[in-house]
């Protein structure tokens, strides 16, 4: 069985939600954090139940909303998300009341919407969907096992048009603590320059990206979602390229056959020298292409990864912002998409046209 992106809405640091020019004009922000450019969310959400929201929701409400408008579909087969931090201005808002009301006549809203599932509930609340639900909560790779979880409902025949979503919000708090860890760079710099100023860190992102999945085949379809493959931890170098090899031999496919290989780079040395390796070997000969310069790097960045790819393939043409070197081939049909987190959490996509 083939699985189908029917359609993708994306929410990001860039002017990517919506119908606008597909990256003709990347936005170029100084700092060490890119905000997602949020939309008018009246066209999406009641304003009165929109000020109960957190942003976190709205973009993930506004993403799914407009995913669903474009594949012209009102009722999801099921809601799946996948995120690693959930709803961290919701749940700050509610440990700091702890603290301020000394535990006592604490205003319960900040504690509901501060789970993480609250923006495929809400999704489901919205639509009245009383299908599938279902939120992973796997760190680096939730939202892999979001797609995973949805690929085996379509392949059992349980459910389709299938609403698959990862979002991710930065707070200030939060970011605080990531970069005490090392995470971020510790001094301002151009997104647009991230790659070429290897140093330690990388610079935070958010966004919300959303992709209606389908076992049905159209000729409006963005692209087939041909396979998905996570692995954890791998030993070393060596490690890395026998999952890479062994996920392409699984399906059928060669090296030589991939048009386009966008990388997970985000300008940390320590992140970024597991992919220089590999352009040494497996991808010596192959067109690269990243994209965390765009969206920063959040745990589930690899959506925006997803939504890029796709709509390369529709499009048939490689934004100038993302290449990696030099293109044999300007309109790709066969995209891999290779990202880890943390060199913990790594995850192939292999997608392919109609």
């Amino acid at each position: 069985m083939k699985i189908y992106i029917r359609s993708a809405a994306a929410i990001s640091a860039q002017n990517t939600f919506g119908d606008v020019p597909f990256l003709t004009e990347p936005l170029a922000v100084t700092g060490i954090c890119l905000s997602a450019i949020e939309p008018d969310y009246k066209a999406y959400v009641d304003p009165k139940l929109a000020r109960r929201m957190s942003r976190i929701i709205k973009m993930g409400v506004a993403a799914a909303m407009q995913c669903l408008r474009d594949a012209e579909i009102t009722m999801p087969g099921a809601i799946i998300t996948g995120t690693a931090l959930g709803c961290q201005e919701d749940t700050i808002t509610f440990l700091t009341r702890i603290i301020e009301m000394e535990e006592e006549m604490l205003p319960p809203t900040a504690f509901i919407q501060s789970t993480h599932n609250t923006v495929a509930a809400q999704i489901a609340l919205m639509l009245k969907c009383h299908n599938y639900n279902n939120t992973f909560v796997h760190k680096g790779i939730s939202f892999e096992s979001a797609l995973l979880d949805a690929i085996m409902l379509l392949r059992e025949g349980d459910a389709d048009n299938i609403l698959v979503g990862g979002t991710e919000e930065m707070t200030d708090i939060a970011f605080k603590i990531l970069t005490r860890l090392g995470l971020y760079k510790r001094w301002p710099l151009s997104n647009l320059d991230l790659i070429k100023t290897q140093s330690n860190g990388t610079i935070g992102g958010e966004g919300a990206a959303f992709f209606l999945l389908t076992d049905k085949s159209r000729n409006d379809n963005l692209a087939e979602l041909v396979a998905i493959k996570t692995f954890y931890k791998p030993k070393n170098k060596e490690d890395i390229e026998l999952n890479i090899n062994s996920f392409l031999q699984h399906n059928l496919i060669k090296i030589e056959d991939i048009d386009l290989v966008i990388t997970g780079k985000n300008g940390d040395w320590k992140n970024d020298a597991v992919y220089d390796e590999l352009r040494k070997t497996i991808f010596a000969n192959s067109d690269l292409a990243y994209y965390k310069h765009l969206c920063g790097d959040y745990p589930v960045s690899i959506s925006f990864a997803l939504w890029l790819a796709s709509n390369i393939i529709m499009r048939g043409r490689v934004p100038e912002t993302v290449i990696d070197g030099e293109l044999k081939n300007r309109s790709p049909k066969k995209i891999l998409i290779y990202n880890h987190y943390q060199n913990s959490y790594h995850s192939l996509m292999l997608l392919s046209s109609c």
